[in-house]
C-alpha cells in the first residue's frame, strides 16, 4: 500500500507562449490577459489553483508579459480612487487578483516548449510534489478537476494527468494517451503517451488537457529529454519516459465542462457561455442572443 503523498501547495503556470492564433491583437497584448467576460483568463486558471489549495504559484513567462504581473500586483492610485467615490464593488474586483495567492515569476529566455518552461520552475519547487495549470485551459469552478485527480494521486502516488475525449479527427492536435482501464470509473493507468500523433496511428481518443499534477522526479527526466515535435521539449515526452521506465503515472478522463481560450472560435464560445451564466449579465444578454439568432435566421431564408 503506497504512503499518502505530500499535499500539493505550489502551482506552475506556464505562459509565456507567444499567442500567435491571436495575431495582431497579441503582438502587444499577452495572450492570457484576453478578457473572458471581465476578467482575464489567466485570473480564471489561478482561481482555480488557489480553490485546490495551492497558495504558491509561480507563472513562467517571457518577453512582453509585464501586463500579467501588473495585474497580480497593486495599483494603488485606481484602488484610492475607486475608495474616494465609495464604489466598493469596483474596489473589491480590483482587490481581488491582488490577494489571491503568493505569486512569483520567473521567465523562460527561450521558446523550448512545454517541458522547458516546467523546467524552468525547478528551482522554485525544488523537491515537492506540483500542479501545472495551462493557462489556455479554463475548467469551470462546478466540475473540481484538480481536488479530482488529487485523490487519484493519494490512491496511487507518482504523477497524474487529465484526459478527455475528443472526436478522432482532433486527437493529432493533441498529447494521446493509452490507458488501462481496469481500475473503473474516471481513474485510468496510463501506458503509453503520443505528443500529436500522425493521423490515423493515435492509440486512443483521449487527449492530454492542460492540468498536471507532478512528481519532482519529471524535472531530472526533463534535463534528459531530447527535444520532440516541433523542435521543442515536449512535457508528454518526459511523462512517456516515466511510463516506460514503470514510474507511476496516471490520468482522470474529464468529462466536466472545459473551455480552450487559446483557440478563438472556442474563445468566443467560452465568453458568450460565462456571461450567459452571469447574474448581472445573462438575462439580457440571453434575450439579446436570442434575438440576434432569430434576425439572423430570417436573413437566411
Amino acid at each position: 500500500m503506497n504512503s499518502t503523498p505530500r499535499r500539493i501547495t505550489k502551482a506552475v503556470i506556464p505562459a509565456a507562449g507567444l499567442g500567435t492564433r491571436f495575431l495582431p491583437l497579441t503582438k502587444a497584448t499577452p495572450k492570457e490577459m484576453l478578457p473572458v467576460v471581465d476578467k482575464p483568463a489567466i485570473q480564471y486558471v489561478v482561481e482555480e489553483a488557489v480553490a485546490a489549495g495551492m497558495s504558491d504559484i509561480l507563472m513562467v513567462t517571457g518577453r512582453n508579459k509585464r501586463p500579467l504581473e501588473d495585474h497580480f500586483d497593486r495599483n494603488y492610485e485606481l484602488e484610492e480612487a475607486l475608495k474616494r467615490r465609495g464604489d466598493q464593488d469596483k474596489l473589491r474586483s480590483v482587490c481581488a487578483s491582488t490577494e489571491l495567492a503568493d505569486i512569483h515569476y520567473v521567465r523562460q529566455r527561450d521558446p523550448k516548449g512545454l517541458g522547458h518552461a516546467v523546467l524552468c520552475a525547478a528551482p522554485h519547487v525544488g523537491q515537492e510534489p506540483f500542479a501545472v495549470l495551462l493557462a489556455d485551459d479554463l475548467i469551470d469552478p462546478r466540475d473540481p478537476l484538480l481536488a479530482r485527480m488529487a485523490e487519484v494521486r493519494e490512491r496511487f502516488g507518482g504523477s497524474v494527468v487529465a484526459l478527455m475525449e475528443v472526436e478522432p479527427q482532433a486527437i493529432h492536435l493533441y498529447g494521446c494517451a493509452a490507458v488501462d482501464r481496469s481500475a473503473g470509473g474516471d481513474g485510468v493507468r496510463i501506458t503509453e503517451l503520443v505528443e500529436k500523433p500522425e493521423p490515423g496511428t493515435a492509440p486512443s481518443n483521449l487527449a492530454v488537457i492542460g492540468r498536471y499534477l507532478l512528481d519532482p522526479e519529471i524535472f531530472e527526466v526533463l534535463r534528459n529529454t531530447a527535444p520532440g515535435r516541433g523542435g521543442e521539449i515536449q512535457l508528454t515526452d518526459a511523462l512517456r519516459a516515466l511510463v516506460r521506465a514503470g514510474r507511476p503515472v496516471h490520468g482522470v478522463v474529464f468529462s466536466g465542462r472545459r473551455y480552450d481560450t487559446g483557440d478563438r472560435a472556442e474563445y468566443l464560445r467560452a465568453t458568450v457561455r460565462l456571461a450567459c451564466e452571469r447574474e448581472d449579465l445573462g438575462p439580457e444578454f440571453l434575450a439579446w442572443l436570442r434575438e440576434f439568432v432569430r434576425a439572423e435566421e430570417l436573413v437566411g431564408v
